[in-house]
């Protein structure tokens, strides 16, 4: 990490934090002296075959790359590590009795996977769960499907969009950021409720945490001096109005 400032900025001591590289993001970054830039989302998940000025994400991946900032995307990783993204999502609960993978990564540490399940040690109504929710990414509108389970005893979780890892999942409640109309309903039929925030609502808030860490490995390396920033620019693309 120490090695990473640019020698195109030679000034540029900082590293930037952020869910998107969108183009707000990117206009941030150039104006201060940043070297490199941790973008939560990749902001290319299909290979290209050419990068170009009419398209605005590539224009900033190429703004990015001319001002000489790197860019780094640790999404699955810090999905699935312990300690990651979804450890923070079942910090917004204190009743807790047992956290385990959905999916569980083999061979790696244990605790390490995506998504997880959580047991609370005493059921909880399924309202009383909904301000701990809000509180905890800052929110204060969520999406609510309930089905006739009123009380909640196991949690699914998986940040972002959790179709894919909470669909076959048995839980009382299935907390994600997004699922489609019809994955909500299957959810529902299947004995669940189901809370959606918004997809990046739900990964934002870990990066303070993310700050927090990599600081401290920063600090270990004992390299350059370098400091690190959550962007300010960085929002969820839609509004509750």
């Amino acid at each position: 990490m120490g090695q990473c400032r640019s020698f195109d900025r030679p000034n540029a001591r900082q590293i930037l934090l952020t869910i998107d590289l969108t183009t707000d993001v990117c206009e941030e970054a150039i104006s201060r002296p940043v070297s490199a830039i941790v973008a939560y989302h990749p902001p290319l998940f299909k290979p290209l075959s050419s990068l170009r000025l009419d398209n605005p994400l590539q224009t900033s991946l190429l703004r990015c790359a001319a001002s000489g900032i790197s860019i780094f995307s640790p999404h699955t990783s810090v999905d699935a590590m312990k300690g990651g993204v979804n450890d923070w999502l079942v910090k917004a609960f204190q009743n807790v009795e047992s956290v385990t993978p959905i999916e569980p990564k083999i061979q790696e540490e244990e605790g390490t996977g995506i998504g997880r399940l959580v047991s609370l040690k005493q059921p909880s109504l399924l309202e009383d769960l909904f301000p701990l929710i809000k509180r905890h990414l800052g929110l204060q509108h969520i999406q609510v499907a309930r089905s006739p389970i009123s009380h909640v005893k196991s949690i699914a979780i998986c940040a972002g969009s959790g179709g894919s890892v909470l669909k076959d999942v048995k839980a009382d409640l299935l907390w994600t950021g997004e699922l489609s109309h019809h994955e909500v309903l299957a959810a529902v039929a299947k004995g669940s409720n189901v809370i959606l925030c918004g997809h990046s609502n739900t990964e934002r808030g870990y990066l303070a945490e993310l700050k927090a860490v990599l600081e401290d490995e920063l600090k270990k390396d004992g390299g350059e001096e370098l400091e690190v920033h959550q962007s300010t620019r960085d929002r969820d693309p839609l509004d509750v109005v």
